[in-house]
């Protein structure tokens, strides 16, 4: 009506032609919408091809308040080439030109509809859905791409419930789908479908169930419809994505005027009258005013009136306009032709108003531009309505926020999560999900047979982190760092090495110094007292070799200690390997010397050559000589060289020595070893010689105390980690140096400094 006396008052777009209306009703039923459009089309008659309207001549007809009763209607006006428009949702069956020609849709397309509503779950973190869709191509199609947008947003579908639309009627249905949508886990449900499909939802209500449910409805549901005024408290909280229209100027003022007295014809609006003010229809005379003179339709409940302009309503508007501008393309044209006077030109039938009806644009009142071309047709746009209803029985649905799918990024999609009220129970927003999220440091494990959001939680595994919420995996930290205690975040690792400056290195270092030091006044003695007899009697030459080899193996330790480098790498365990052979081989060549001496030499024996003294120093060089071959082969293939061990010790960085060929590094200890255990042999074999030369029991005491600590070396050095290995090996280069010198040297220089008395020939020999 208010489109109508709207388009009646404007002088421009049809001057001197009045538009009117017949009003059918279509009782939400296949039946009677054919029925009715059987009379529309007959002038109030159902005998086919045959008219009784005289004056008045319809040309076009709008209606299809959903996709099932559009199909009804255009089998029969596509048979008459009427036009028909329809207001009901934009459905891709009825855009097939080829089975329905004359069919035209002007509602804004619904091809974003999922992502609006996926995105309003990704907002919220819900991963656990319910869906709910009619029975019907529409219902599947949207299904279908709820399903897959969900999957790309790792959004899981807790359920489906199709409605039959073979059902559609309002009384209570005989599938028990509302028990289980009411029963089930998810606490979000989407709902899709028109009002007259849906309607069933409402006489399916378990009458005083209450549960926490949240329902998400789509636009062409009216949430406020029900059977009863007082059951509105199971959709309390509901979000509603419903089209988003500018205001058309004057509509409410249009509908406070609104009365049956105002339009006496209009049976329709005296029938709603008298029922939703509930009063008589008994009425003294046709002036009197219906009900209480103060009656408006801006007084009524939500559920019976809405004064907002729904989006069927703004599609109905858009399509009389539609019609509108049509028949004033005809009239322009014919009213070039022929003058104003000649009222024939009027007359024309309906299927000539598609040529202009298909091409017709316009801009309506509220400032949007129209396209009847569905083509054109624009992208709908969104008001997300919060529905609540009150204790004291009153309702209204508040905007919440907005999707304009053609928005930039960013701005497409707008909530004011303050705005909201939940429902009767929850005062935050509701947790629709499977599984409880998985908290930082743990990670999400599939459940067999479930859906993905369904899933336990598991702790990240050793040197593995997770940082933020229901992680899918784990990840690694960093060679340089390592996990806290509660694997949500990497912490540096602290980088170690034996440092010179800490206490332990310190001491290790003062021992090393201390006991070449020692060794040193030891030589400087043995210099000093070089021409007494106990000095000459241990061979001077050998002894004097074997200190300052056993200075520098005092010394060697100390390049262990410190921040290792390139030169210190390649400089420990060669410079170790030599010094120590050197040692090892003089300690052998004294020995055998005195075996071969007493033992193995006969008077006028060819073997006497082999004791004189040079033959010892070719025995020390000889055997340092393999030595030191070994170490260059070692150095030339695979040199030791730093390295940063991140494994060894947790939280820690070991800055040590890589020996780079382990197999070259247990040579080197083998061929010591071969030597130490031929200079205990050999001792060992010279322990009974006479006292004169006895120094063989002290070589063989002082090898047992350095193949001891060196064989206790080799499992302590694999089992230990980081610095430890460093300290083993320093300690066992002291403890058997300090061996070598204390069983050797000391007694010696106890009875040259403190029993000089004892240093004689003559003592010598009386022994």
């Amino acid at each position: 009506m208010f489109a109508i006396e709207e388009i009646n008052r404007d002088s421009k777009l049809l001057p001197n032609i009045s538009l009117g209306y017949h009003l059918y009703n279509t009782y939400h039923s296949d039946e009677k919408t054919l029925e009715s459009s059987l009379q529309w089309l007959f002038g109030g008659h159902l005998i086919p091809n045959y008219s009784c309207r005289e004056q008045d001549k319809s040309v076009a007809i709008i209606g299809g308040a959903t996709s099932a009763l559009s199909v009804q209607m255009a089998t029969l006006f596509n048979l008459y080439k009427c036009p028909q428009i329809s207001y009901g949702p934009f459905d891709s069956i009825l855009y097939d030109k080829i089975q329905f020609p004359f069919l035209y849709q002007m509602s804004p397309k619904d091809s974003s509809l999922h992502q609006g509503i996926v995105h309003l779950m990704v907002y919220f973190k819900w991963n656990w859905i319910g869906l709910v869709a009619s029975d019907n191509m529409r219902g599947e199609e949207f299904l279908w791409k709820m399903r897959g947008e969900m999957i790309k947003n790792g959004v899981c579908v807790s359920f489906i419930e199709k409605i039959p639309v073979s059902e559609r009627r309002h009384m209570e249905s005989h599938e028990n789908f509302m028990p289980r949508i009411m029963t089930s886990s998810t606490k979000v449900i989407v709902i899709h479908g028109d009002t007259d499909s849906l309607m069933i939802l409402r006489y399916s209500q378990v009458p005083f169930f209450m549960t926490r449910k949240l329902w998400i409805a789509t636009s062409h549901w009216d949430i406020t419809m029900r059977p009863l005024y007082s059951e509105g408290y199971t959709f309390h909280g509901a979000l509603t994505f419903s089209y988003l229209t500018n205001e058309i100027p004057g509509f409410k003022t249009f509908l406070k005027t609104v009365t049956p007295l105002k339009y006496p014809d209009d049976i329709l609006l005296r029938g709603f009258w008298l029922s939703v003010f509930k009063c008589s229809d008994q009425l003294e005379n046709q002036e009197q005013d219906i009900c209480s003179p103060n009656a408006s339709l801006e007084t009524l409940p939500l559920c019976s009136f809405d004064m907002t302009m729904s989006g069927l309503s703004y599609t109905i508007y858009n399509n009389i306009y539609a019609v509108a501008w049509a028949l004033h393309e005809i009239f322009l044209g014919m009213s070039e032709k022929r003058s104003i006077e000649d009222k024939e030109y009027l007359a024309f039938h309906s299927w000539q108003l598609h040529s202009f009806l298909k091409n017709t644009q316009f801009n309506n009142s509220a400032g949007d531009q129209v396209f009847v071309d569905e083509e054109r047709s624009s992208e709908a746009q969104y008001a997300i309505m919060n529905y609540l209803f009150f204790p004291n029985d009153t309702e209204t649905l508040v905007k919440v926020g907005q999707f304009i799918p053609k928005a930039p990024f960013g701005q497409d999609f707008t909530i004011h999560e303050d705005a909201i009220v939940w429902g009767w129970w929850d005062l935050e927003v509701p947790c629709a999900v499977c599984s409880e999220s998985c908290n930082p440091g743990f990670r999400k494990t599939p459940l067999e047979g479930e859906a993905a959001c369904c899933f336990s939680c598991s702790p990240c595994l050793e040197g593995e982190i997770s940082s933020h919420k229901d992680a899918e995996f784990c990840t690694k930290c960093p060679e340089d760092e390592y996990p806290n205690k509660h694997k949500d975040r990497c912490l540096p690792k602290v980088v170690t090495f034996l440092n010179g400056k800490e206490t332990l290195g310190m001491t290790l270092g003062l021992v090393a110094v201390s006991f070449s030091l020692l060794t040193a006044l030891v030589l400087g003695v043995f210099v000093k007292f070089q021409d007494t007899p106990i000095v000459k009697a241990n061979n001077r030459t050998l002894s004097y070799t074997l200190l300052i080899s056993l200075i520098f193996c005092f010394l060697c330790s100390l390049l262990f200690i410190g921040h290792p480098t390139t030169a210190t790498c390649l400089l420990q365990q060669t410079v170790f390997a030599i010094v120590f052979t050197v040692a090892v081989s003089s300690i052998l060549a004294k020995t055998l010397i005195v075996v071969l001496a007493f033992r193995v030499i006969r008077p006028g024996s060819r073997i006497q050559m082999f004791i004189q003294p040079r033959v010892s120093n070719y025995i020390v060089f000889i055997c340092s000589g393999i030595q030191v071959t070994f170490c260059g082969i070692w150095l030339g293939t695979s040199p030791p060289f730093p390295e940063a061990d991140t494994h060894s010790e947790y939280g820690h960085i070991i800055i040590r020595c890589n020996e780079g060929s382990a197999f070259a590094f247990y040579c080197v200890l083998g061929y010591m070893a071969l030597l130490a255990l031929g200079s205990f042999t050999v001792a060992f074999l010279a322990r009974n010689l006479p006292d004169t030369f006895n120094e063989a029991k002290f070589i063989t005491f002082s090898m047992l105390v350095f193949c001891s600590v060196w064989v206790s070396f080799l499992p302590t050095y694999q089992s230990s980690k980081g610095k430890a290995m460093v300290v083993v090996e320093i300690f066992s280069i002291l403890a058997s140096s300090a061996g070598l010198l204390g069983c050797i040297f000391i007694p010696k220089c106890y009875i040259i400094l403190l029993k000089p008395d004892r240093n004689t020939q003559e003592q010598i020999k009386n022994k």
